[in-house]
């Protein structure tokens, strides 16, 4: 077998229609379609992403039980483009913001309404090519 590519990501949440404000509201990925309890984004194919609503009652997930990380979105090629996704986040009101430095990308950090975490990222360097290793950089970015 060939994995070709990531098809799509679906995340949990307690209420959809909150998850559709922030991620279609605030972060603008455009909604292909709804079904019952699910909504499905496209960044270009059938859907790339989607949310699916397991409701309110549903318990937060331990910290150290297996599972997703995080899901991280590409913004853009340029620090410039970083700092103008962080104002864009700070107009919706989202000011509990990690920027981190990857050394092949950087990087901020947010959580979704239901705590799952969002990387917004721009790449800047194909270091990763001849040092592959770089990809576990992690220093503090000021934006």
């Amino acid at each position: 077998m060939k994995i070709e590519q990531l098809g799509h990501v679906v995340l949990k949440v307690r209420d959809r229609g909150r998850a559709e404000d922030f991620y279609h509201g605030a972060l603008g990925l455009p909604i292909a379609a709804r079904g019952k309890r699910i909504t499905f984004f496209t960044l270009g194919n059938h859907h790339d992403f989607a949310v699916g609503e397991v409701g309110s009652d549903a318990p937060d997930t331990p910290v150290d039980a297996p599972g997703l990380g995080h899901v991280a979105f590409k913004v853009g090629d340029s620090l410039d483009q970083l700092r103008s996704v962080k104002a864009e986040l700070e107009a919706a009101g989202i000011v509990d913001m990690l920027p981190v430095d990857h050394r092949v990308c950087q990087s901020i950090y947010i959580n979704d309404p239901d705590g799952n975490a969002i990387e917004l990222y721009v790449d800047t360097s194909d270091v990763w090519r001849s040092d592959p290793q770089s990809v576990d950089t992690l220093e503090p970015l000021n934006l």
